[in-house]
């Protein structure tokens, strides 16, 4: 609002100054509406650019061609001719307002440029307020987008908010997370810097310094502000500034060696606009040498064809190269030609009439006369109409979205070398980077999103190398990095004081000193004990302090919990680790029911009873044919017991003479060896491998019982345990060192200790081996975690020697940590996998913890107990089996049966015995022939056809005739 006043009040002061021009310029009007005819004769259309600028010179001539090649057009305007007023603003806001007042006063209906979004920005208020329509050829600035602000600011060029996300795809393209802007300071430049650092955000990169130069910056205030920038650790330049003074960033960026190799120069359209309309020195390609800059893409036509033959037939061009610029110029006036056209043919008319505010000012203001900035009446159904417009143009469709955009907006992406420039590809806001034209994918599907589908041509770099510059080096200013390293008490062989020159030792270091050995760069550095080494510092508050810069890194055994991983990135991992439990342990004494271990009660049942179920099957098979399996009933039962378990040693003394039986007792031999193999193997385990044992199984029956537990002081394990796995906080015992560690094992709950420790796998191991191994791990690890670096922001180098954990009980593995987007993370990574495929890091953890590890208690299981389901295939199949056998032995019987009682006559029934008897008397017959031995049977059926012969013989002999 104050802004919108202050204008508001430099308006009406300018239109004071301007009293004595106005009254010059034309004759006394009056103060109602004036109206012309439905099609005047002449209409008058302003410019407003800066004659002699890169731009200007361009645009200028492209205007004129376009107002000639209107008015010699019969079709369109219908007679009306167009009256170009031109006006030089001469790069300066002031009097750019000043010439947009003297403009207005001549009746204009629309008005072309500026060239300088400053200069829009200010005249736009007057525009606003005359209701004339301004179609700016040049002013790229994402802000005069402002549809309520600017309502009658109309862009004919494409917006910088397509050029800077156009921008940040390439910093993505490439891999860099950061740049450095370097842009001119006025409503052009911080304003596209702005839209700049807000594309950057969407691609998870950054702009990690701005360089602000004043316009028309000297050659010495260049100098200082490269010279300043030259010092961060960033190597990815973005230049966005005016055209006429550019070269000069290059110029000194050379004479300072940042046109060398690991340098990145990305210049936006400024660049491709000065030299495309101008004759370049070779001195001049030969500072561009590696650059990589944008130019807005206008699609070949046989409209820009025409408009280059009518450039090149012009007398009087002050310049024989037209940029893009004078494109979207000459597209300007065809634009406002064709609205015209459209609005006379609606029987619209062009009127004006006074404003009564500025009357109001007038009759206030002495000796003024600005009633001659009078109000075009029709000037927002002439902005609509503009706005409908839709046609190809020079430079390519001309059309408004609804944000007042050109649709389709697309840049061509150059790489300077050589003797000139070359295409890297193209850039549009539909398919991103590609190597294909744009105006060919706009009916193809979206595809900005995916990261794999974009694809530039090689881009030859500043030192005429191909090798993708990494886009950042460690800052050149002299100070080396202040480590904090914990001054540790417990466990130093991780890391702890030395007197030595680096002031420190241990594993942590080594690593980082290896990892830093291997980088392409130095990194100085010097180490600062955390603590007071009389216990173990707060890692809490060395993590803070290094975020506050009073250290620039650390190294040290800190864990990252997730509120750090909020700060800082991680590197590639170089150690595993994870909570486990120790606990005493004590040897088991052997039960004498030991041997019943191996089997599940449900497996020793089953088991038993198809010993028996089998027994049973090969004596019914067996009875009536196998002399050992018949007898008296005490006899025969005992013959099924003994058969039947005998069997499990394979010591049967009976012989099975029956093919069912024989079958039956093959598939059960098999499934008793299966049965016996598993169970000795499973005894043996039993008795001869757990000989240890402990009350504590694993961290489940730690955390229901009621027991006290041991952690490490300073770790982020009683964290974790009062807030993640909800132990409270009065069974937590805080241990400062290995002494403790022992004396409250040893001890026990009952004696003031207790009953287990919960820490990190690494110390847990040197802990035990420095023990020999008097206690044990229990149960498996419930987390996984690792050990990394992190670092501060303002160096962007390695710090903190660390392990990462997640807030679930699953753990990441091990990782480096880093300031968000650091890229030093990147490299370290590189060299700790380098130290990894090399042994350096075994070697290196060989030299410092201990080689040989200690037995693991497992937590037992159920599934150490052989149960049914390992087994239930191969009695299922014994089952069968036995069933089978069964069956067709039965059947067989019945057969007998029935052959005997219908044939025979072995079995008869009289008609006369009671229902139940009868019933009584056939199952007796049919156990009668059950218990008969197969020999038996068959002499009965034997005798059965001798009988049946001779009653036949008989028969037939009492037939015969005597003699």
């Amino acid at each position: 609002m104050k802004a919108c006043l202050y204008m508001k009040r430099t308006l009406v002061f300018l239109i004071s100054c301007l009293c004595v021009t106005m009254e010059a310029m034309g004759n006394a009007r009056n103060s109602s509406a004036s109206s012309s005819s439905v099609s005047p004769k002449v209409l008058n259309i302003g410019a407003l650019f800066t004659f002699n600028s890169a731009i200007g010179r361009s645009a200028g001539q492209a205007l004129a061609a376009a107002i000639r090649d209107v008015n010699s057009d019969s079709s369109i305007l219908n007679g009306t001719k167009l009256n170009l007023i031109l006006q030089d603003t001469k790069c300066s806001g002031f009097l750019g307002t000043f010439e947009a007042m003297q403009l207005m006063g001549k009746d204009i209906v629309a008005a072309f440029g500026p060239q300088s979004s400053g200069i829009a920005h200010s005249i736009s208020f007057i525009m606003n307020e005359l209701h004339v329509p301004l179609l700016s050829f040049a002013a790229t600035d994402p802000t005069l987008s402002a549809q309520h602000q600017y309502p009658y600011f109309l862009r004919a060029t494409i917006s910088d908010h397509f050029q800077m996300y156009a921008v940040a795809d390439l910093v993505s393209y490439f891999g860099w997370s950061e740049v450095v802007a370097v842009f001119v300071d006025d409503d052009y430049g911080r304003n596209g810097i702005s839209v700049l650092g807000d594309a950057l955000a969407t691609k998870r990169a950054k702009i990690s310094y701005k360089a602000a130069l004043t316009p028309g910056a000297s050659r010495t205030e260049i100098d200082s502000v490269l010279a300043g920038v030259n010092l961060l650790e960033t190597r990815v330049f973005v230049v966005h500034v005016n055209p006429d003074s550019g070269l000069n960033i290059f110029s000194v960026a050379s004479k300072l060696g940042m046109m060398s190799y690991g340098y990145v120069w990305i210049a936006t359209d400024w660049l491709t606009s000065l030299l495309d309309s101008s004759e370049v020195e070779p001195e001049t390609l030969e500072l561009l040498q590696g650059v990589v800059a944008l130019r807005h893409h206008t699609p070949d036509s046989d409209a820009k064809t025409r408009f280059a033959s009518t450039w090149r037939d012009l007398k009087s061009k002050e310049t024989t190269r037209f940029n893009t610029y004078a494109l979207y110029a000459y597209d300007s006036v065809w634009l406002l030609a064709r609205a015209l056209n459209e609005f006379f043919a609606s029987g619209e008319a062009i009127t004006f009439s006074d404003d009564p505010r500025l009357q109001e000012v007038d009759e206030g203001s002495k000796n003024a006369r600005i009633t001659s900035l009078r109000v075009f009446n029709e000037g927002s159904k002439l902005l609509q109409v503009l706005l409908r417009m839709n046609f190809s143009g020079a430079a390519g469709q001309v059309q408004f979205d609804s944000a007042k955009n050109l649709v389709n907006p697309s840049f061509d992406v150059l790489n300077f070398g050589g003797t000139g420039s070359r295409s890297l590809g193209y850039w549009s806001n539909h398919s991103g980077l590609s190597t294909v034209l744009p105006e060919s994918q706009h009916t193809k599907p979206s595809n900005t999103i995916s990261k794999t589908s974009q694809h530039l041509y090689g881009v030859i770099w500043p030192g005429k190398t191909t090798k993708r510059p990494r886009g950042w080096v460690f800052p050149d200013n002299g100070k080396p990095l202040r480590i904090a390293v914990p001054y540790r008490v417990s466990f130093p062989s991780f890391v702890t004081k030395d007197e030595g020159p680096l002031g420190a030792k241990g594993f942590c270091i080594d690593v980082f000193e290896a990892a830093l050995a291997l980088l392409p760069y130095p990194v100085p550095h010097q180490y600062i004990m955390f603590g007071d080494g009389r216990r173990n510092p707060s890692f809490d508050n060395m993590v803070n302090d290094v975020v506050q810069d009073k250290y620039d890194a650390a190294v040290g055994d800190v864990t990252i919990t997730k509120r750090r991983t909020r700060l800082v990135d991680f590197t590639q991992p170089y150690m595993n680790s994870g909570l486990v439990v120790v606990a005493p342990i004590q040897k088991v004494k052997s039960s004498p029911w030991a041997f019943l271990k191996p089997f599940t009660w449900q497996m020793w049942a089953v088991t038993g009873l198809l010993f028996l179920f089998v027994g049973t099957v090969v004596w019914i098979l067996e009875h009536r044919m196998n002399a050992e399996f018949r007898g008296p009933p005490s006899q025969q039962l005992v013959t099924v017991f003994w058969f039947s378990f005998s069997t499990m040693f394979f010591s049967h003394r009976e012989n099975t003479v029956s093919t069912l039986g024989r079958l039956v007792l093959i598939l059960w031999l098999f499934t008793v060896l299966v049965i016996n193999s598993s169970y000795t193997a499973s005894l043996t385990s039993i008795l001869t491998v757990q000989q240890l044992s402990s009350r504590i199984q694993g961290i489940d029956s730690l955390t229901t019982s009621w027991e006290p537990i041991g952690i490490q002081d300073g770790s982020f394990v009683y964290r974790y345990l009062v807030d993640d796995l909800h132990i409270a906080e009065s069974r937590l015992r805080v241990l400062k060192g290995e002494d403790e560690y022992i004396r409250a094992l040893e001890l026990g709950p009952s004696g003031g200790g207790v009953a287990a420790i919960i820490d990190e796998l690494p110390y847990v191991e040197l802990f035990l081996s420095n023990t020999r191994c008097q206690f044990t791990t229990v149960g498996q690890e419930f987390t996984k975690s690792g050990w990394g670096f992190v670092s501060s922001s303002k160096f962007m180098a390695p710090s903190l020697c660390a392990r990462n954990i997640s807030n679930f009980i699953m753990y990441l593995p091990t990782q480096q940590a880093f300031q968000r987007d650091s890229p030093l993370a990147v490299d370290l990574s590189t060299t700790i996998l380098q130290l990894s495929e090399n042994g350096e890091l075994q070697r290196i953890h060989d030299k410092w913890l201990p080689r040989k590890r200690c037995s693991t208690l497992e937590e037992p299981t159920d599934e150490a107990q052989l149960s049914l389901k390992s087994f239930w295939g191969l009695f299922l199949i014994c089952g069968v089996a036995c069933v089978g056998a069964l069956a067709f032995f039965f059947g067989r019987v019945c057969f007998q049966y029935n052959r005997l009682s219908v044939d025979g006559g072995a079995v008869t029934a009289g008609s006369t015995e009671p229902a139940n008897q009868s019933r009584c008397r056939l199952f007796k017959a049919l156990m009668d022939i059950i218990d008969r031995k197969e020999t038996e049977i068959k002499d009965m059926f034997r005798q059965m056809r001798e009988d049946s012969n001779r009653e036949a013989e008989a028969g037939r002999d009492s037939k015969r005739p005597s003699s």
